[in-house]
């Protein structure tokens, strides 16, 4: 890749890191004047808890946020024709800071949002065919963050025959996703606190 376009991609990445930090339940509650969800609930800034919080309509504000922030960005790399991996690497970037956001001392969402908002930019079959997935575990087992973990196992399988192309790419997010669920997983399991789900 010319160093010029290596410039531009670090420049994507950067700005796509910034855009995901702006976490949508943060932003969401403090302007509807509620409290901030990461203080109450399972204290995670995301569409869930803003649901068990404060009701369906601040809680799809909230998710539409953070399907939609990184999708600019991502649209520059396209239109830049990047390749698939670097295209990833913004998309990576949008997640990273979704999830570790250095204004908020690293303590971000668990990019479920995020991350089907890049994969409906990147393969958007990939992203709805997870979507699906995601609605029906979430009404079948009525667990929020079991449908999410069944969602990410669920991308790379449905890339290898929807978007082989961003195979890699796609295994990348599920690997984020799954690594930041578990971890929440295991921290609620020690505090006993209730929660999971879409952030």
């Amino acid at each position: 890749m010319p160093l010029i376009d290596v410039v531009e991609l670090v420049m994507l990445v950067v700005l796509g890191y910034l855009c995901g930090g702006l976490l949508g339940a943060v932003w969401v509650c403090r302007l509807a004047g509620v409290a901030d969800p990461r203080w109450r609930g399972s204290r995670n800034p995301g569409f869930s808890n803003v649901l068990r919080l404060y009701g369906p309509r601040l809680a799809l504000v909230t998710l539409s946020v953070d399907a939609t922030k990184g999708m600019p960005v991502l649209w520059l790399a396209r239109a830049g024709e990047l390749p698939p991996w670097a295209q990833g690497m913004v998309g990576l970037g949008v997640l990273l800071g979704h999830s570790y956001p250095l204004w908020y001392r690293l303590q971000g969402g668990r990019a479920v949002a995020s991350a089907f908002g890049v994969l409906l930019v990147l393969t958007p079959y990939v992203a709805l065919a997870c979507a699906l997935c995601w609605v029906l575990l979430a009404w079948r087992v009525r667990t929020a963050a079991v449908a999410s973990l069944g969602a990410a196992l669920l991308a790379p399988l449905a890339s290898v025959w929807l978007a082989r192309e961003y195979v890699e790419v796609v295994i990348v997010f599920a690997l984020l996703v799954l690594v930041r669920h578990v971890w929440h997983i295991r921290r609620l399991g020690r505090s006993s606190d209730p929660g999971g789900g879409m952030h």
